[in-house]
């Protein structure tokens, strides 16, 4: 009974029988020309190659290696296929803006939305957008955003754009969480800016948002920041308008004054954030992310809580919590 024949098939997707005898290859150190006959990729895609004192014998390539130099050229396809797109989004804008509205979809009444692919084009859109603003930016930041070497360019390239549109007699107004009330690169980027900025801060937020003069708003469009969309629609930027401004009327001003938010029957303002996902059941992992904190945190703080309203137990705490009053309170201080 023979064999079947070998199924071409790129390196992302090893076939059976080739990872089967790599991984012999890995265990014995060598293997006959012959015992690969079944699976030819394994030479073809570099994994196996003749061994210097015996040609007829193969040898594998460390894994590692192999992986490092399938990645690398994975990338590169994957670059070249985003510089395929940057070509035609170059050739089909002007055809949009030669045809207006209808270059959007059916007829004059589709929103006009883009989707744009990778960080470098979504910050060039972003930065494009920016130079044509000159009245107001708002921004809804609900994470600080990248640290390092990296994260410091993002932020060198945020506060450029930001000074500029300052200097063009513009203003801002940012939202943040208020676990960013304690980091430095927040307060940093805020003090180099000279202008009309200002930024308060919420428990809770949505997802990130930028509105640049009520005429066009990012927004993400995947979960790691690799997609994000772009919208034009008015009605939709006039939603995101309001949902803002009415966020902000709750927040706290954090910059260029804070207001410290009072303690209540001694339970801190986090303490009552956590306190109103509790009564609603959620877990300590479902708080944590929602107040953009970590989870050993929001348990100090969970534990805190239950030590000031003397409770023994998680659903105690739900009762005490209820009987305290403290979220009445929490509403009306706002």
């Amino acid at each position: 009974m023979t064999a079947a024949p070998h199924r071409d098939h790129g390196f992302e997707e090893p076939c059976a029988a080739g990872l089967k005898l790599y991984e012999r290859a890995l265990r014995e150190g060598l293997l006959r020309a012959e015992d690969i006959t079944e699976a030819p990729c394994l030479t073809g895609f570099g994994l196996l190659h003749p061994a210097p004192d015996d040609p007829t014998r193969l040898e594998p390539v460390a894994p590692a290696a192999a992986l490092n130099r399938m990645l690398r050229a994975s990338r590169g396809r994957i670059a070249d296929e985003h510089r395929r797109e940057d070509r035609l989004v170059e050739q089909f804008e002007p055809l949009i803006r030669t045809a207006g509205p209808r270059a959007a979809g059916a007829g004059a009444g589709t929103p006009l939305l883009r989707l744009h692919t990778g960080t470098g084009r979504i910050d060039r859109a972003i930065t494009e957008a920016m130079a044509e603003a000159h009245r107001e930016v708002l921004c809804i930041q609900p994470h600080t955003g990248l640290t390092g070497p990296r994260g410091e360019a993002a932020h060198d390239a945020a506060y450029a754009r930001d000074q500029a549109l300052l200097d063009r007699g513009g203003r801002i107004r940012t939202l943040f969480q208020h676990t960013a009330l304690h980091l430095p690169t927040v307060h940093a980027h805020n003090e180099r800016l000279s202008g009309d900025t200002e930024a308060r801060c919420l428990d809770e937020l949505t997802d990130r948002l930028i509105v640049m003069d009520r005429t066009v708003a990012f927004l993400p469009a995947d979960d790691d920041g690799t997609l994000a969309l772009e919208v034009r629609h008015p009605a939709l930027i006039t939603y995101f308008v309001t949902t803002f401004d009415r966020l902000w009327r709750l927040a706290t001003p954090m910059y260029p004054e804070s207001v410290r938010r009072p303690t209540l029957n001694g339970v801190t303002p986090r303490q009552r954030a956590i306190a109103r996902l509790l009564v609603e059941g959620h877990t300590d992992t479902a708080i944590a992310e929602r107040l953009g904190m970590n989870v050993r945190t929001a348990r100090d703080h969970i534990a805190k809580l239950a030590a000031t309203l003397g409770s023994e137990s998680r659903a105690q705490l739900g009762f005490l919590i209820a009987r305290s009053g403290i979220l009445e309170l929490d509403g009306a201080a706002r």
